[in-house]
């Protein structure tokens, strides 16, 4: 066969400009994302009214933060392999359906461990949404703008958590907090017919797993492709001997960026579901209302819109490890101010803004930077495995945030010790390397690598 009838899927996706198809694509992803961080602030946003209401301590609204963090911890691993052998839009929906299922149901809990339990069912799905996400943008962007595509994907994310503090802060007072939870479940559910039909499977792994011809060439024809009959498409990519297998995460070449990954996220999680779930309660309990202190939770996810995109159009342009580990140090810097200062709400407001713009900013930019680092094969074990154990900074920030509270007199000594874990998340990220030398990887693989060398 000629070689002008074989097709090199990834090397074809970035030659080309980005077409309609793959904005509708970019958007649905958006929209998905969107329902996760509006789920992520959630609890956080209804803690003192659930609590007020039930009469619970902080430490039973810890548990039930807990638990919803660690249903996303175990979501995200499991997720990853299965992405990687059943494709990333079977288990993108089914999570989809779960996630959204058990947030209706969570507003029927009557007790704490019974809202513990249904959290923690639909953590399961919250976990495989944004790997899943993340690595099918990854896969259908061009390696030239891969980094902002992924970044305003992700900053749904922020958006969705944004207005979700402003959307409960107009709830709250007139329909409980149960509206809140419903919200969050009925809209995902409203949404999956057009994502089952609109949305399309990864077409890196439909290469890599051999599908019909016939399916790939219908994808690529509606991102524009023009093909023959007897055009053949490929992808090339390192020889992995271990498909989807999690101990590939850690062998030789792959291991140290990957604990470098893990480490990262974990520590980035660590501050932001802490902030969101115990923000709130902490301005409360300083004298704020129920509706300011929305408000303001919501802008430390609105700033990590405009901190993402920062973010993201920096990556493409310089080393992207160093643009991720300013932006954590700046954020440690906004956190350190709001723990020596005594600021009003307007001052305080804006510092809360500044710390999403930089915090969340560095962790959307992980979004962009974590699937450039892995092939193919075995790149959705590789986030959802970067997602699952970073989530276990969420589990233990979430769990322990009442008690970190009851042991500090002031409040705004949290913002003192948060400032510690943004600062190892930014030297961290500088001691990532990209798992091989450009000699060692097959020519079109240099297109997983320029943003993490």
């Amino acid at each position: 066969m000629s070689q002008n009838n074989i097709v090199d899927v990834k090397a074809w996706i970035d030659e080309r400009p980005v077409s309609g198809f793959q904005w509708l694509l970019l958007s649905l992803c958006f929209i998905i994302i969107m329902f996760d961080g509006y789920d992520a602030i959630a609890m956080g946003i209804i803690a003192p009214a659930l609590m007020e209401d039930w009469g619970m301590p902080q430490g039973a609204m810890g548990t039930i933060l807990g638990a919803s963090m660690f249903g996303v911890a175990i979501g995200a691993l499991v997720a990853g392999p299965y992405a990687d052998r059943f494709g990333r839009k079977r288990i993108l929906l089914i999570s989809i359906l779960c996630f959204a299922s058990f947030s209706l149901l969570s507003t029927f809990a009557r007790t704490p461990m019974e809202m513990a339990s249904v959290r923690f069912l639909a953590g399961l799905g919250i976990g495989a949404v944004m790997p899943n996400t993340v690595t099918l943008v990854a896969e259908y962007m061009p390696e030239r703008r891969r980094s902002l595509m992924i970044t305003i994907m992700y900053s749904g994310f922020n958006i969705g958590s944004g207005l979700g503090g402003f959307v409960a802060a107009g709830m709250l007072p007139h329909y409980g907090w149960k509206s809140v939870l419903f919200s969050g479940g009925v809209l995902p559910l409203l949404m999956l017919p057009l994502l089952i039909r609109s949305l399309p499977e990864s077409i890196l792994y439909m290469v890599a797993r051999n599908v019909a011809k016939e399916k790939i060439e219908n994808v690529l024809r509606r991102a524009g492709g023009v093909f023959s009959r007897e055009t053949q498409f490929t992808v090339r990519s390192p020889e992995i001997q271990h498909k989807a297998s999690i101990v590939q995460l850690l062998t030789p070449g792959y291991a140290r960026g990957t604990l470098v990954l893990w480490l990262t996220y974990f520590m980035g999680l660590f501050v932001i579901y802490l902030l969101n779930g115990w923000l709130p309660t902490i301005m409360h309990n300083s004298g704020f209302s129920l509706e300011r202190t929305a408000i303001i939770a919501g802008l430390f996810q609105l700033g990590g819109t405009f901190g993402g995109l920062m973010v993201g159009g920096l990556m493409d342009k310089y080393m992207a490890r160093r643009v991720i580990a300013i932006f954590y140090l700046a954020g440690m810097a906004c956190l350190l101010l709001q723990g020596i200062g005594n600021f009003g709400p307007t001052t305080l407001a804006v510092l809360v803004f500044f710390s999403g713009v930089c915090i969340n900013g560095a962790q959307t930019g992980l979004q962009a930077f974590s699937p450039a680092f892995y092939p193919t094969e075995i790149r959705a074990t590789g986030v959802c495995w970067m997602h699952g154990i970073g989530r276990m900074g969420a589990i233990i920030s979430s769990s322990t945030g009442g008690i970190l509270l009851g042991l500090f007199s002031g409040e705004n000594v949290i913002f003192l010790v948060l400032a510690l874990p943004a600062l190892l998340a930014g030297l961290s990220i500088l001691m990532h390397r990209a798992a091989h030398s450009r000699e060692m990887i097959k020519p079109v693989d240099s297109d997983y690598l320029p943003d993490v060398l």
